[in-house]
């Protein structure tokens, strides 16, 4: 069979020398494009310096080092441009300082040593205006002008943070302010104003600690809030009706005060509570103490092994059901695997007819074009010098099979293609067929039945004893400016619960022996007392959170102003009784109003 005909190849020495022409233009580009960009930037930069631009040269100079690093020309050029501009800036600070502007020499001092850390006048120029900015504060200090000279200081320490003077005058500013806010908070506690003198003290112990006695006066007037706002809870020992004292014991004053949250006023008294303070009075009375004792007869089943019996193996069906599975698989899987290989020798036969049919043309095309040939050979005999005949015309010997060509080129990828699917249909099925033979295998290896225990159930008797202690306790509960003969009484039951079951051994089914081992009767009257009063303490929580919620909605009504002395007052009494879970909406403009770096501290936190 005579080969398909293409087209000729290019020979490699000329491939590779394009190639190399090609990469060799694209690197010149690259570099022609490069040293333009940094010619362009270093030419704007000596521009922009000449015209004194300061700021567009030192953006020129560094697109220019961005391109080439390492250029120490420009670099140089750079160097001496910001000098240049140093010197300038050197020359408006010194303007500035001789006006006595000091603030706004300062920044152009920094900024000159910033472009220029070699200019020895302008580091010295910055000391002298650093310490002399350090004189005004003081003298601000002395004149009692605080804010003033601690912005000058700040200033200062922004520049130098390890000034001396600066950070003496420092704390010389805060020492001033922790008295001075002292003071302002005895005068407030003086007029009655313990709130606003509780944020005073706060305020005077942040400013420097130590300096005053601020925090132990905080603490004090803390107190003072305290007892103003707090909630009284006057109550006595309760009433022993059932002749049961270890239950009234749990019922104390102690005890209640030991279940109410610590952080809040809340103050359980046994005395006489000062008129019109909020509170409530609580009355309680031990009714009946109930112990119920009883025994109830039941059964319960224990399982045990009697034998072993075979059964079919459970895990031969499943590797069945999976073999069969598979198998059909693999049926499926054969049947794409023929057609795929049907489709492949139909379009393998297309693909001889269609060579040869191009191999037939490519022969007519060969035989024109010798017998064109030999008649040009014979037109030349026969022509005079110089001419040429007609018959030698190229295009008689032009390709006439393109067609054919393109069909058999067409047919030949089309036979490729298919090539692929038939080898990738072939290896398919052959792991399909792996995965029976692995599936066969398992399933032959299962043997056909397992050994199954049997169980049994073995019935037995149980005593289940139970204990349960009863108390019944009455409570009064009302507000203190209400009259106590009004209240309604409140009876509930509180009851503790014990329970155990007891049986016999019998060692044939493996039941072991299982004595009563009930809690005590004791133990079960001061679990019910106990839970009595967790319950009381319950109730005595819910009337305080509606008095404090009614402080609290007064305190927000104020927050529109939260400066003012009248808003301080009622606020800081909601924080104090909000302690456990201050409101940020409260403490936060209260905080920020007053200038306080820790809000927490109104609580001694």
């Amino acid at each position: 069979m005579p080969p398909v005909r293409s087209l000729p190849a290019r020979p490699p020495s000329s491939l590779a020398r394009r190639l190399g022409f090609l990469a060799l233009s694209l690197f010149a580009l690259l570099a022609a494009t490069g040293c333009s960009a940094f010619s362009r930037a270093v030419k704007e930069g000596d521009q922009f310096t000449t015209n004194r631009k300061w700021e567009q040269a030192e953006a020129a100079y560094l697109r220019a080092l961005a391109v080439e690093p390492g250029d120490s020309e420009v670099k140089v050029k750079l160097r001496n441009m910001r000098k240049q501009w140093g010197a300038e800036v050197f020359q408006a600070a010194q303007a500035k300082h001789a006006e006595g502007d000091l603030a706004s020499a300062t920044p152009l001092l920094v900024r000159v040593l910033e472009l220029d850390s070699e200019n020895d006048p302008a580091r010295e120029l910055l000391g002298q205006t650093l310490d002399a900015r350090v004189e005004v504060a003081l003298k601000a200090l002395k004149e009692e002008r605080l804010q003033e000279a601690r912005a000058e200081l700040d200033a200062v320490l922004a520049v130098n943070a390890e000034h001396d003077a600066a950070r003496k005058g420092v704390v010389a500013v805060q020492t001033a302010w922790a008295r001075r806010w002292f003071s302002t908070a005895q005068r407030l506690e003086e007029e009655g104003k313990l709130g606003n003198a509780l944020l005073a003290y706060v305020r005077a112990d942040q400013e420097r600690v130590g300096v005053t006695a601020a925090r132990e006066r905080a603490e004090e007037v803390r107190r003072k809030l305290r007892d103003e706002i707090a909630f009284l809870v006057v109550t006595g020992p309760a009433e022993d009706k059932a002749s049961a004292p270890d239950v009234v014991q749990r019922l104390s004053p102690g005890r209640l005060s030991a279940l109410l949250p610590q952080e809040v006023p809340i103050r359980v008294i046994t005395a006489d509570a000062p008129k019109d303070h909020p509170g409530v009075r609580l009355g309680l009375a031990v009714e009946r103490v109930m112990p119920v004792k009883s025994v109830e007869q039941g059964q319960k089943l224990q399982r045990y092994l009697v034998t072993n019996k075979a059964v079919p193996s459970p895990r031969r069906l499943e590797l069945e059901a999976a073999l069969l599975e598979q198998e059909r698989k693999l049926e499926d899987v054969e049947r794409k695997l023929s057609g795929v290989l049907r489709d492949y020798l139909r379009k393998q036969d297309e693909l001889s007819q269609a060579r040869e049919v191009a191999a037939r043309c490519r022969e007519r095309e060969r035989t024109v074009c010798a017998k064109g040939l030999s008649e040009c050979i014979r037109a030349f005999e026969r022509a005079k010098p110089g001419d040429v005949p007609n018959e030698c015309n190229p295009a008689r010997c032009n390709p006439q099979c393109e067609q054919e060509e393109g069909a058999l080129a067409q047919r030949a990828n089309a036979a490729k293609e298919l090539e692929r699917r038939l080898e990738a249909a072939q290896e398919g099925a052959e792991l399909q067929r792996r995965e029976v033979q692995r599936g066969r295998d398992a399933y032959y290896r299962e043997p056909l039945t397992v050994e199954e225990p049997v169980y049994a159930d073995y019935p037995y008797d149980v005593e289940l004893h139970r204990l349960s202690i009863t108390t019944s306790v009455t409570e009064r509960l009302i507000d203190l400016a209400k009259d106590a003969a009004g209240a309604s009484p409140r009876t509930e039951d509180y009851a503790a619960v014990a329970e155990d079951s007891s049986n016999k051994a019998y060692d044939k089914v493996g039941v072991l022996a299982d004595p009563v081992q009930l809690r005590t009767e004791a133990e079960l009257r001061v679990e019910a007392g106990d839970k009595a009063m967790a319950s009381i303490a319950e109730r005595v929580k819910e009337r305080f959170d509606i008095y404090r919620q009614g402080k609290v909605e007064d305190a927000r009504r104020g927050m529109v102003r939260p400066s003012a002395e009248d808003v301080v007052e009622t606020a800081v009494r909601a924080l104090l009784l909000t302690a456990d879970e201050p409101p940020q909406d409260i403490l936060q403009p209260l905080a920020k109003a007053r200038g306080l770096e820790n809000p927490e501290a109104i609580f001694g936190r």
